[in-house]
């Protein structure tokens, strides 16, 4: 039997665990989660708050992937009937014969209508930017004219993509870029997009342009049948959702693994990595009871590349990849949950909503004169996940910062009343109308690309000497992956485990296909 010591219980860490375990794994495999927190999820974790759930950062579950989408449902099945609000409010979703009942039964996703928009100006646009006579209208005459020239020149003249910035040039044009994107970029990295490697576009919105937009909306004009395997991700309708928000179903996983003989310690923090000569042989937590150490045959490790790299011991790399790993830069995020009777924003569209409130997911603020930059509304990502949601609506404000800066090291009060006041300052609030407030802090929550993110290509070279460690997930890879992206890195990592291969080229390899995000299966 091998022991397996995986770092991390956030998505992939958990996803890694349940594969090794599953169908009787225990037998060959002796596996051990070592979770620095006492939250199951990492990013992915479901808050409670004074009986209503914050969803930190917002997780649709969609993916092109079917294995992922199986897995998901495997976990928690489909709602067999409407959940409360779509009941109410007379709303047909589609239903899956025999599922749970979401008034009843808590282990059940719930399909969902997918809307964000982005609030620019005082008006809502769709996201992503759509060339609908509204847009027009928001945008003016003289405006929208403008947009097409500009997008127009950008087809015929690309520019190299270098940067962020001429990415998104390429796709929209400079004046929808300096409208929609360059401001709210630069809200979200703290860098201009000129200073951004344009390998973030290239992940997160492959294939979405003016072109992708055009034609799903002509689709849509003139009947065309929908196949989710020809719509980009970014422009999916509908998706999946946990009744009590993404760390359900991670918790739930968490409940699976020790079933099946799996251990998770809470409170474990990894702190150093121990390697004799190009092998990982043991590591050495922090744990409220002084430093532990733990032996292991296979390592497979989700804490941020930085922290491993630069706590590795013994035979540790060379200095120039230890300051590659030290330069690794990260964005850290702020969430601050505000209770109100309403939001002063009129819902004018024809979905019907509890206490008619806007239908938004999520809100894009691209205004460059707030620090705010998306709102959620977390009412209608979900019902059960709001205490009171025909009475109240419970709303996350995002912020994006750096651990240690003047924003992170405010007190919680000095924070709600910041994000309160910017709230009435953009005319959505009044202060007066908060009923209760919270705030969470995520440390780095996002990996960036820059500084020695150019030089990441050393660090995996490095990395994949170690023939028994394997880097999987967002932070383990350093890669703003999406959550079935950091779940299929873990489907990979296994398969290599279980057959023996120490060869991680398809780990490292998942969601660099440019036709991830285009079509399923990359056809």
């Amino acid at each position: 039997m091998k022991k397996v010591i995986i770092i991390g219980a956030g998505p992939a860490g958990l996803t890694a665990a349940y594969e090794l375990l599953k169908n009787g794994g225990s037998k060959d495999y002796e596996v051990v989660i070592l979770e620095g927190s006492q939250v199951i999820g990492g990013i992915s974790q479901t808050v409670r708050y004074n009986g209503n759930r914050m969803d930190i950062g917002g997780h649709r579950f969609f993916s092109k992937d079917e294995s992922v989408m199986n897995w998901w449902k495997s976990m928690m099945p489909l709602q067999g009937v409407n959940s409360f609000d779509d009941e109410k409010l007379g709303r047909e979703k589609p239903l899956t014969a025999g599922g749970p009942d979401p008034n009843k039964e808590d282990r059940v996703m719930l399909v969902r209508r997918r809307v964000s928009r982005i609030y620019f100006n005082k008006h809502f646009f769709d996201y992503p930017i759509s060339m609908k006579w509204s847009t027009i209208k928001n945008m003016g005459f003289v405006t929208t004219m403008q947009a097409g020239f500009s997008y127009l020149k950008a087809a015929m003249f690309k520019k190299p993509e270098d940067s962020l910035g001429n990415f998104y040039i390429n796709r929209f044009g400079k004046k929808l870029y300096s409208m929609f994107f360059e401001g709210y970029t630069e809200k979200l990295w703290g860098r201009h997009p000129s200073e951004i490697s344009a390998d973030w576009g290239a992940q997160r919105v492959k294939g979405l342009s003016i072109r992708a937009l055009i034609k799903d909306m002509f689709k849509k004009a003139f009947g065309g049948k929908k196949n989710n395997k020809e719509v980009e991700t970014s422009l999916i309708e509908e998706f999946w959702y946990p009744k009590f928000g993404p760390g359900q179903l991670w918790e739930t996983v968490a409940e699976e693994i020790k079933k099946a003989g799996g251990t998770i310690l809470m409170g474990h923090d990894v702190h150093n990595i121990v390697l004799n000569q190009n092998k990982v042989t043991q590591v050495v937590c922090e744990t409220e009871n002084g430093s532990v150490t733990i032996e292991g045959d296979i390592f497979i490790s989700t804490m941020p590349v930085k922290d491993l790299v630069v706590g590795m011991t013994g035979d540790k790399p060379s200095d120039d990849i230890v300051e590659i790993a030290k330069g690794l830069p990260y964005r850290d995020f702020v969430t601050v949950g505000l209770l109100v009777d309403k939001l002063n924003l009129k819902n004018e569209t024809d979905i019907k909503t509890l206490g008619n409130i806007v239908p938004d997911c999520w809100i894009y603020v691209q205004d460059t004169n707030v620090k705010l930059g998306r709102i959620q509304v977390f009412n209608n990502w979900s019902p059960y996940l709001v205490n009171d949601p025909e009475h109240h609506v419970w709303i996350g404000l995002e912020y994006f910062c750096e651990e240690g800066d003047s924003f992170w090291n405010m007190t919680d009060e000095e924070c709600i009343k910041f994000a309160a006041e910017e709230l009435q300052t953009m005319g959505i609030i009044t202060t007066d109308q908060v009923l209760d407030s919270h705030r969470e802090r995520v440390k780095k929550a996002y990996p960036a690309y820059f500084d020695t993110y150019a030089q990441m290509d050393k660090l995996v070279d490095q990395l994949n000497l170690y023939t028994n460690l394997f880097c999987i997930g967002r932070n383990g890879q350093h890669r703003y992956n999406n959550m079935d992206h950091s779940m299929v890195t873990a489907f990979k990592a296994v398969e290599a485990i279980r057959s023996g291969s120490t060869d991680k080229t398809a780990v490292w390899n998942v969601n660099t296909e440019k036709s991830y995000h285009e079509t399923k299966d990359g056809k």
